[in-house]
């Protein structure tokens, strides 16, 4: 099949696709501009591509049986493509995309690949596609929503074509107004405010999942967060998904917001989404600031990371050291407090020299506070110490210097 524009087979995982040659669309930066091409496909999204195989396999190994996957925002299809390779267990695939050429893309892929007869390739709206398999016993096991900007226009059909304890996988890449740069176009499109604060990333993916949350309960579906991360230039989020009004009010139970004082950096969760708000802070008397309303709960479950880690090392992933090193982060904040300090930010707020992660982390502990790096961040620290204490352990710190 002939296309009419430029294109190059590469190789991924255990995958080789046509893509579009990204050398003939450049951008003013003289990089490569995946969204210029016809069809999209971006090389920098492989870690997450990585990352999905690991939880859509440690989610077919916890269900334990042949699982169906829709993709409604295929692209160029490498993700469909590389889940039925290396993923055991898929037995059915549909990869949509708008665009035209997507699609004839995808089926010139899925054609290449060694089992074309899972796949089904469509092109209409992502939204229309999903509504096609809202009904009993169409639904899919696994939906991936991998947009260019917010997931939040999909989330309602996807939740719809999800099965009872199927897996939902959101990215979100506008991470412009999720960061608090632009908190109205957050408030609008996730129904909740943001901060720009040292630990924005989190409050990112909380105002996601706190999105879906509230979306989810208008089903009457409750939500389990089994894993999230930030990575570059985007957020992800995965979470299983139950059916039940019980459930969904659980789930709402575990919204809230963060407050955060600008001044002196202490930061606090207040449960519920109609909690009365604290207008001083405890600590310096200053206006406290809120975020939210967003999900306070955890953000890794323990056992479905730990299969995750289990597949990494099956699937020969470990000399993947992005990889590795995420996992190992994850797993000391499994059970950490939530949002974290960067010392960077506490040091210049105290006008000191910056003092070793490490030493500060070993201070924390010594004063019986819980401590962690956190995989948001080279330079945070998760701590149930309070703003007070991390900025006596500093001080202290570089007083002995």
């Amino acid at each position: 099949m002939s296309f009419s524009f430029p294109t190059e087979v590469v190789r991924e995982g255990k995958t080789s696709i046509v893509v579009p040659k990204l050398e003939a669309y450049v951008g003013k930066t003289r990089k490569h501009a995946p969204s210029k091409a016809p069809v999209f496909y971006n090389p920098i999204m492989k870690l997450n591509r990585d990352l999905a195989i690991l939880t859509l396999q440690a989610y077919q190994r916890m269900a334990g049986r042949e699982i169906s996957v829709c993709e409604p925002l295929t692209g160029c299809g490498i993700r469909g493509i590389r889940l039925v390779k290396e993923v055991e267990g898929v037995r059915r695939v549909v990869l949509n995309d708008i665009n035209s050429e997507a699609a004839n893309l995808t089926r010139f892929n899925v054609e290449r690949s060694e089992s074309p007869d899972l796949f089904l390739v469509t092109n209409e709206d992502a939204n229309l596609l999903l509504s096609r398999y809202a009904a009993p016993r169409r639904r899919f096991d696994y939906i991936d929503i991998d947009p260019f900007g917010s997931p939040v226009p999909y989330i309602d059909s996807a939740l719809r074509a999800l099965r009872d304890g199927g897996l939902l996988a959101l990215t979100a890449t506008d991470m412009a107004p999720l960061c608090g740069v632009y908190p109205k176009a957050c408030v609008r499109k996730y129904g909740g405010k943001p901060l720009r604060t040292e630990y924005c990333h989190e409050l990112a993916v909380r105002l996601l999942v706190g999105c879906l949350t509230v979306m989810a309960a208008k089903h009457e579906i409750g939500i389990n967060v089994v894993f999230a991360h930030s990575t570059d230039h985007y957020i992800r989020a995965y979470a299983v998904v139950h059916y039940g009004a019980k459930k969904a009010d659980t789930s709402l139970q575990k919204m809230g917001y963060i407050l955060h004082c600008f001044s002196c950096l202490h930061r606090e969760p207040s449960e519920g989404i109609f909690s009365f708000l604290k207008r001083d802070c405890p600590e310096c008397g200053s206006k406290l600031n809120s975020a939210g309303p967003l999900w306070l709960d955890n953000l890794f479950d323990e056992k479905f990371c730990a299969l995750m880690e289990k597949e990494m090392e099956e699937k020969g992933l470990k000399q993947d050291k992005k990889i590795v090193r995420l996992f190992s982060l994850v797993r000391n904040e499994v059970h950490a407090p939530i949002t974290y300090y960067v010392v960077d930010k506490v040091c210049d707020k105290l006008n000191l020299p910056i003092p070793p992660l490490v030493k500060v982390i070993d201070e924390l502990k010594k004063a019986s506070f819980q401590a962690a790096l956190t995989h948001f961040t080279t330079r945070g620290i998760r701590t149930g110490a309070s703003a007070k204490a991390v900025n006596e352990v500093i001080t202290k710190l570089t007083a002995q210097t």
